[in-house]
């Protein structure tokens, strides 16, 4: 029954997308962009309606965001073709390529002009804490279950440093890198977690930096496995044609969200090897293991 309900949906994709692209045939088919709640839903939609109206213009398709309230509904609505396409983490595209074969196509360049990102570990600025394993006894904020820089990477970070879950005094997860941040910031917990862009986003309210992680893979942006070919090629060809040292594309992706505004390589499912690994290498359970 799946497999014949996929076959129904990328019919109804390639005839136009959504009931409303048939009830305006004149209009673009629309596609559906999903992306995990990495952010508040204010700024999910201010990082990313840019990329959305980019896309629209460059191809023969109308993007609409459509964002989901956790990680998980976010794998599920690409599972169901409700997103035909979505930005996913590390952890979540490897929970959707073994669950249902989700294929990566594109990831995005860092500043620098490579395909990888960071995980930090922050406080507040007048924390007395300056290293992490003074972290032991303290409370410590982590972001989703199935988050990469806000939950593996720092569960592997802290373990390979020799700080346990049952070191610390406390811990919890929560909804979202913002909320992390926030958390610290208010006192709530003593440390905690997040995806770059966020602790540089937040830095100036007084954070911290008390550890950077490894280079991680950067997120891939991910398609079904019955996606359409021209629409894959059609979206690679878009993407791939941003080049961040053209002063109108710069200027043009100055409030795109800081993830994409540097470019994309393409992307394939080895480049996440060791996100594979990390999630079966913590004793205490991370990644698949712990959901």
């Amino acid at each position: 029954m799946f497999r014949s309900a996929l076959v129904v949906l990328t019919m109804i994709f390639l005839a136009g997308g959504t009931l409303r692209a048939q009830a305006a045939p004149a209009d673009k088919p629309v596609v559906y962009f999903g992306v995990i709640p990495r952010y508040n839903p204010m700024v999910m939609y201010r990082s990313y309606q840019p990329l959305m109206d980019y896309l629209s213009e460059s191809t023969p398709y109308r993007f609409e965001l459509k964002l989901s309230r956790d990680y998980t509904q976010a794998v599920q609505m690409l599972w169901d073709g409700e997103t035909q396409i979505t930005s996913l983490g590390d952890v979540t595209f490897v929970e959707a390529q073994q669950g249902f074969g989700a294929t990566p196509i594109l990831k995005p360049l860092n500043e620098k002009g490579e395909p990888f990102y960071t995980s930090i570990i922050i406080v507040r600025e007048d924390s007395p804490i300056r290293s992490v394993e003074e972290l032991k006894g303290k409370s410590f904020a982590f972001s989703s279950h199935h988050s990469t820089s806000g939950n593996l990477i720092p569960r592997y970070f802290l373990f390979r440093r020799g700080v346990s879950l049952f070191d610390l005094g406390s811990y919890v997860n929560l909804d979202s890198h913002d909320d992390v941040a926030k958390a610290v910031l208010k006192g709530k917990v003593d440390a905690g977690a997040v995806k770059d862009v966020v602790a540089f986003r937040h830095k100036e309210y007084g954070l911290r930096f008390l550890a950077v992680s490894e280079p991680i893979p950067s997120v891939p942006i991910v398609v079904r496995e019955d996606a359409p070919p021209e629409f894959v090629v059609t979206v690679k060809k878009a993407l791939l044609a941003i080049d961040s040292a053209d002063p109108l594309q710069k200027t043009r992706m100055r409030n795109w969200d800081p993830e994409f505004r540097y470019g994309f390589v393409e992307a394939s499912e080895t480049d996440y090897a060791p996100i594979y690994r990390m999630m079966e290498a913590i004793p205490e359970g991370c990644g698949i293991k712990c959901h």
